[in-house]
């Protein structure tokens, strides 16, 4: 069953539930023994990596965090574990602020498995005691660690998961030995397309310039052999006549370009200029 917009709106219904019909209702992440099996994984990371420096761990609700976080400071309290939770809902920052679980008014992320307005409260002490840091990532850095993870690692991981992806770069550089740990894969074909696209377009893979030109032959194949001659690729044309009265002095060519990342978009903004025009960055809507 699916039931509302953020995490604590389902676990409302469902505890409803178990009250009416008599379920057993097991929690997520609010308790030590649901927390106690998540910290499995810190005991398979040892067991692989016993030299680890650094953990990272998602944070939502806090149960996978407390879970890891203990069983890595037993097993050697010089390793660092960090919790990373997305901007949009900073739960258990905020409860560290203020040194007891609060709950947030709203939650606004893409990463949804992680969007829960108030950490557990029963694992909250061993949070205080055991992690070393909390990082907090915006949307934005999830969309570009996606597409990194697609692309060059194959691997298809939810928002939620990518956190400690995201968090990589928030670290000093003197951190060797460090695991992401990446929870879950769950995201629909849908999501998944917009994302790729978003982390394109953030990455200058996919970018949208405007260039004015006269209403007269050859100016449309002088823009293109500009752009081939630099090897940047059009995926889509918009040919605006309207955009001014005096269509001989001026008309609108909106061009979507494919490239290779920052250095080749500016290469091709550069031929562009060349060859007489005045590009102008647009908005890109694929």
């Amino acid at each position: 069953m699916l039931y509302g917009d953020v995490y604590d709106e389902s676990c409302e219904y469902a505890m409803k539930l178990a009250e009416e019909h008599g379920y057993t209702f097991i929690h997520p992440f609010n308790d030590p023994v649901v927390a106690t099996g998540q910290g499995t994984i810190a005991m398979e990371i040892v067991s692989e990596l016993p030299l680890v420096d650094t953990i990272l761990v998602p944070v939502g609700g806090g149960g996978l965090a407390c879970g890891v976080s203990t069983f890595a400071k037993l097993y050697n309290p010089k390793i660092r574990v960090i919790g990373v939770e997305p901007e949009g809902a900073p739960s258990l920052t905020r409860a560290l602020e203020a040194g007891h679980v609060v709950k947030l008014p709203s939650a606004n992320t893409i990463a949804d498995g992680t969007a829960v307005l108030e950490c557990g409260d029963q694992v909250f002490p061993y949070l205080q005691a055991n992690l070393d840091d909390v990082i907090t990532v915006p949307d934005e850095e999830l969309i570009v660690a996606f597409l990194d993870m697609v692309e060059n690692h194959k691997m298809i991981v939810e928002n939620s998961g990518l956190l400690t992806v995201a968090a990589l770069k928030h670290l000093p550089a003197e951190n060797r030995r460090v695991v992401s740990i990446l929870s879950g894969g769950n995201m629909d074909v849908i999501t998944m397309s917009s994302v790729v696209q978003h982390g394109l377009i953030a990455r200058d893979r996919i970018f949208t310039v405007s260039v004015l030109l006269p209403d007269r032959p050859g100016m449309l194949v002088k823009v293109a052999s500009a752009i081939a001659e630099q090897n940047g690729n059009v995926i889509k044309l918009e040919h605006n006549q309207f955009v001014s009265t005096n269509r001989n002095a001026a008309v609108e060519l909106r061009v979507t370009i494919e490239a290779y990342g920052t250095s080749h978009k500016e290469q091709i903004m550069e031929a562009l200029r060349a060859a007489g025009f005045e590009p102008q960055l647009s908005a890109t809507m694929l």
